[in-house]
């Protein structure tokens, strides 16, 4: 359960990042949501969108590659974790 709060913490901090990725433009985004385009960009910025302005926003821009480049910065970030080889594993488990 954690992760999941983790992989949504990770996905509100780049949401900037995929709006830039996706190739649709703040004002087209800011009209389809229902928001000026200044407070957009502000928002794009920031990184304080509302649980509902990111899902309206990720209706949007969802796509199959955009998926692909979020999941490749989740992996980068998995990568920075302390990770155990899978003997060490087995020893601390008292496994043979």
């Amino acid at each position: 359960m954690i992760e999941v709060i983790q992989n949504y913490k990770e996905l509100k901090k780049n949401m900037g990042n995929l709006i830039n990725k996706s190739g649709y433009k703040n004002s087209f985004l800011a009209e389809k949501i229902g928001m000026q385009p200044t407070l957009f960009s502000v928002k794009k910025q920031r990184g304080n969108w509302s649980d509902d302005e990111m899902e309206k926003i990720l209706v949007l821009i969802e796509n199959e590659e955009l998926e692909d480049y979020y999941l490749g910065e989740l992996l980068r970030e998995k990568e920075k974790e302390e990770t155990v080889s899978y003997s060490e594993f087995k020893r601390e488990m008292g496994w043979k």
